[in-house]
């Protein structure tokens, strides 16, 4: 996929943003991680025995290092490399650099397929939609967190509505569905945990959902 220069711009605030964490931490943990892949979404340990999992826009923390019990485990992101030297090559899972517009696996692979603060970074939606479903078995599962905001901003160029599975997984079957307040500006998790409910009109916020592939 080519680049435009909204995608410079993005990828390169994205990096600071992961080398200044890095500056301040010493060392970029992930302990906080596996609660959100399981009890969250009311999924035990043993769900992910011997599944197939992509985590979307994974960033360098080492997302899925929890998931010992899985049969495969990938981190996808274009700024895998740059990741690398951030610390990311002491971890178990396979990152792989690609865009989620065109994301190198085959068909019907993955049983689980996750998006944490990641979807609305997308350059687009339309391909990373269509991908993300070529690439879930039958039966297998998409969980999304991400941010819904009216209007897009140059690292966040998607703006995402409420009616998102209506609009874009139509075909998919909802398990769960949630929209919470954005409490904490910023503290995509920390809103998550906080599970503040929207009120009527509130046009932004986190929209939290669990959905199945027919």
């Amino acid at each position: 996929m080519s680049k435009s220069l909204r995608s410079y711009f993005k990828e390169f605030m994205e990096i600071s943003f992961w080398r200044y964490k890095k500056l301040k931490e010493g060392e970029l943990t992930n302990k906080h991680y596996k609660p959100f892949y399981t009890e969250y979404f009311d999924l035990e340990d043993d769900f992910y025995n011997n599944k197939i999992i992509l985590d979307i826009g994974c960033g360098p923390r080492g997302s899925l290092e929890w998931a010992d019990m899985t049969k495969e485990r990938y981190g996808l992101d274009p700024l895998t490399d740059k990741y690398l030297k951030l610390g990311a090559e002491k971890h178990k899972m396979k990152y792989v650099k690609a865009y989620s517009e065109n994301i190198p696996f085959e068909d019907n692979y993955f049983d689980v397929v996750c998006s944490f603060n990641s979807l609305d970074h997308v350059e687009n939606i339309e391909k990373t939609v269509s991908e993300i479903k070529r690439i879930i078995k039958p039966g297998g599962i998409f969980l999304l967190i991400v941010d819904v905001h009216p209007y897009p901003t140059p690292t966040e160029p998607q703006s995402i509505k409420w009616e998102f599975n209506e609009t874009y997984f139509p075909d998919f079957t909802v398990l769960s569905e949630n929209r919470y307040k954005n409490s904490e500006l910023g503290k995509i998790y920390a809103n998550a945990r906080n599970k503040l409910k929207i009120d009527e009109n509130d046009k932004s916020g986190l929209l939290v959902t669990k959905l199945q592939k027919p």
